[in-house]
């Protein structure tokens, strides 16, 4: 059993719920997180936000290219595969514009 002394720093504990539609069903999805933020309701659901909003911009270049999994230990070869991964995305994202909507994960693996 963990107890608050085994997290150093723990401050409090939150938990989101929220209600989502999964294939034509009403969902209710909830979420829990630690953090070394004071109780303070607003304090931590604008850091969660935070959170995701940056977590989102990350999802699809892992999703798409497997970015995570990615084991270029060059610094600057590193940086300018991320940089053509996100420059081959948006023209991706164009092709779908102007055309009809196209798998990016099929186009990106074919």
């Amino acid at each position: 059993m963990i107890r608050k002394k085994d997290w150093k720093g723990l401050k409090s504990i939150a938990m989101e719920r929220k209600s989502i539609e999964k294939n034509g069903r009403k969902e209710t999805e909830y979420r829990y997180f630690i953090s070394s933020l004071k109780g303070d309701t607003e304090t931590i659901s604008r850091a969660v936000r935070g959170h995701w909003s940056i977590e989102s911009m990350h999802w699809h270049p892992d999703v798409t290219f497997r970015e995570d999994a990615n084991a270029t230990l060059e610094k600057m070869s590193a940086q300018n595969l991320n940089i053509i991964r996100k420059w081959s995305l948006s023209i991706l994202k164009l092709m779908e514009l102007t055309k009809k909507k196209l798998s990016m994960k099929k186009v990106c693996r074919a």
